[in-house]
């Protein structure tokens, strides 16, 4: 095990604000969150006290307005605060992603009465989002969704229907919903804001995952769930556009984890090569390991760098879809393989659960999937290059 902690980041940041909230975030995640990863994750905990710690020290609203509660964050900077929280631990910083995406579209597309009733709560008093999409039957087809809301004469929507893959599912406080109010396709999606207490809402068993076992991912089922017409996000039909422009950048999001879990891994190899001893010497004197040390080290820095390239583009108010799907299929991919690596610097110990680097690969492997796959990716940046798919 490493016996001292890394350097921190040397991050190049725009103001002095932003670089006290990252050495916030660095005491955070070292006094609070780093020491019982490996324990609660084995565990399967998940550590809901720590998210009521991020809301009172405000990292759970930082790229929103401070009029509602916000930090008025550049993703730029807000980015760097999820990497940082995904190198202590991945549930945490997935986690915060998480409940930023189940935020944006009453952020983004609430009326300011819904804005005012709700947004303080969830950006800064100590309520816990999620985000409900994919369903059983439609995850990458996200638009072919089946739960459908009825409105009725009263007024009143009506939801029925199965959620699946929900990431605070049965925990959360509050469910940002997409669901069929019209006809088929995108056209007739509507988004809802239910909360987590609803009558006729229940969660399923939580999945058994290979990885990311602290953060609950579970089916959620609504069964003649009712809300107010005052709980619908945006326009009728609107649902499916909120959503898309909501993964664009929660897909940032994800990428700026993944360069978290990569840099844990390096890390660990890196103290790891130093110590270990073969042959009368480190074996970080081998020039093979060392090689392979630099080129780990090199896929980090680049994912950072294009995610980040990202978000200046989003903070910038100009076009950043192709580049956030760029940076979600690099980061992933590289932390895909960083995480290999390093299982193979540490060899036989690196399999074992007594070193993070085994955990590291497992969480990994998740990020290449979550928020559309890696294939998905790859579509939509075709698509910004050559145009849709004829048929």
């Amino acid at each position: 095990m490493p016996d001292r902690a890394p350097p921190p980041v040397d991050r190049l940041l725009p103001t002095d604000e932003a670089r006290d909230l990252l050495a916030l975030v660095r005491d955070i995640a070292r006094r609070e969150i780093a020491p019982t990863a490996a324990e609660e994750e084995d565990a399967a905990h998940f550590p809901r006290e720590l998210f009521t710690l991020l809301s009172e020290a405000g990292l759970l609203g930082l790229p929103y307005d401070s009029a509602h509660g916000g930090g008025d964050q550049p993703y730029e900077v807000y980015l760097q605060v999820l990497e940082e929280l995904a190198t202590a631990r991945l549930t945490v910083g997935l986690g915060v992603s998480v409940h930023t995406l189940a935020t944006y579209a009453l952020a983004t597309h609430g009326t300011e009465e819904q804005r005012a009733a709700h947004l303080p709560a969830m950006l800064g008093g100590g309520l816990l989002g999620a985000y409900c999409l994919s369903e059983p039957a439609s995850g990458s087809d996200a638009a072919s969704l089946r739960t459908r809301a009825v409105r009725e004469s009263g007024g009143d929507w009506v939801i029925n229907g199965t959620k699946a893959w929900i990431t605070h599912g049965g925990i959360a406080d509050f469910y940002t919903v997409l669901a069929r109010t019209g006809g088929e396709g995108p056209g007739g999606i509507t988004a809802f804001l239910v909360p987590g207490d609803a009558e006729g809402l229940t969660a399923a068993p939580p999945e058994r995952k290979m990885g990311l076992k602290g953060s609950p991912t579970a089916q959620l089922h609504f069964d003649g769930v009712r809300i107010p017409d005052a709980r619908r996000l945006g326009e009728e039909g609107q649902g499916f556009a909120i959503a898309l422009a909501a993964l664009d950048s929660g897909r940032l999001g994800i990428a700026a984890c993944a360069v978290g879990v990569a840099q844990a891994a390096l890390d660990e190899a890196v103290a790891y090569a130093r110590q270990r001893r073969q042959f009368g010497r480190p074996i970080a004197d081998f020039q093979g390991l060392r090689f392979l040390l630099a080129d780990m080290a090199t896929r980090i820095e680049a994912g950072r760098a294009l995610y980040l390239a990202a978000a200046r583009l989003r903070d910038a108010g100009r076009p950043f879809a192709a580049q956030a799907a760029m940076a979600k299929l690099h980061c992933t991919d590289a932390a895909m393989q960083v995480t290999t690596d390093a299982v193979q610097v540490l060899g036989g110990y690196g399999y074992t659960a007594d070193f993070p680097v085994e955990r590291y690969l497992r969480e990994a492997k998740v990020l290449q999937i979550v928020e559309g796959t890696n294939q998905i990716q790859r579509m939509v940046i075709a698509r910004h290059l050559v145009g849709p798919e004829t048929r």
